[in-house]
């Protein structure tokens, strides 16, 4: 792995320093892969149904960082930056024209470099975007993000479940798409839900003001409140409960909620197949809370001792019957 690499996404690196590494990238394909791969590493290490919490993800990619960090490395590092501050600075000095040229193009390719990172079911993931930004990924939740942001705004799209914990920056803001919906920031904490067969893009807003476009509606968020793009409407309310944000501690919390909407979720975060035989189950409504790692057969023996119901399980075709 390239220590300048390593040292770009510390943020270490000065700005000519980041703008020769990008150079050597466009002409250098194993730098370009090297360079995107890191980009998913901390989502990688991140990616466990048994990890507690985002600190414990944190310190897992610190471990990485000094594993492959050699003391040889470092030397080298050291000897050679005196170098290259003076070649910088005889650079920057005779070819500020052509490298600011350059700098532009190399904006327009990267926009087209993108990266898809997909999370399975029963599992969550966190990675750290180029500018800083955190996005954390719910179970069979897919993030398409660039390598690099350029340009006056920050895009990235989402299918699934999503919380953004989003880096400020006045001159360029963050904007989500999700579905039919836009979310536009500068700088904040929210969540988005838009799962495809879900048929709606729930935004809930926990820090700062967010923006949500919706066909030809648009509406202003305030921290504590959500809005709901569904057929055409898009609707504000207050946040009705914060704890279903606890999914990026690994915990999915249900409050006043359908038999039928539960087990959506629990389809969508589990992959697998619920039928509800009996009818009269569907409108008996819930308040419960479990750990990711349960697993879908403990979660439903759980509600099971609630409200009784017997549960039939086809593993060979992923499907469980509740009558």
């Amino acid at each position: 792995m390239d220590e300048r690499i390593l040292k770009y996404f510390q943020n270490s690196l000065a700005p000519n320093e980041r703008l020769l590494l990008l150079r050597e990238i466009e002409k250098n394909e194993e730098l370009k892969k090297q360079f995107a791969e890191y980009q998913n590493i901390q989502a990688l290490l991140n990616l466990s149904s048994h990890t507690e919490d985002k600190k414990e993800g944190k310190t897992s990619y610190q471990h990485f960082q000094k594993r492959i960090k050699s003391k040889k490395m470092r030397i080298w590092l050291v000897k050679t930056m005196k170098y290259a501050a003076a070649i910088l600075i005889l650079m920057i000095s005779a070819y500020q024209l052509s490298i600011w040229q350059m700098s532009h193009k190399l904006q327009d390719d990267f926009q087209v470099q993108t990266n898809t990172l997909y999370v399975p079911a029963g599992q969550r993931a966190c990675i750290s975007l180029q500018d800083g930004t955190v996005v954390w990924l719910n179970a069979q939740s897919t993030l398409t993000y660039p390598s690099h942001f350029y340009g006056k705004e920050r895009t990235v799209s989402i299918i699934g479940e999503a919380f953004f914990e989003v880096a400020k920056d006045k001159n360029r803001p963050f904007i989500v798409a999700a579905q039919d919906a836009k979310i536009q920031v500068l700088g904040t904490k929210f969540n988005v839900y838009s799962y495809p067969d879900s048929k709606q893009i729930r935004t809930s807003l926990i820090e700062g003001a967010v923006q949500v476009f919706y066909k030809s509606k648009q509406v202003i968020l305030r921290p504590n409140e959500e809005s709901i793009a569904q057929d055409g409407k898009l609707t504000v309310s207050n946040i009705k409960n914060p704890d279903m944000l606890l999914w990026r501690n690994g915990i999915y919390s249900f409050n006043n909620e359908r038999l039928a909407d539960i087990v959506n979720k629990l389809e969508l975060y589990y992959d697998v197949t619920i039928n509800i035989a009996n009818p009269k189950l569907k409108d008996i409504n819930y308040t419960c809370k479990f750990r990711q790692r349960d697993g879908i057969e403990k979660i439903l023996h759980t509600i099971q001792k609630i409200h009784h119901f017997k549960i039939e399980i086809d593993k060979e075709n992923n499907v469980i019957t509740l009558k």
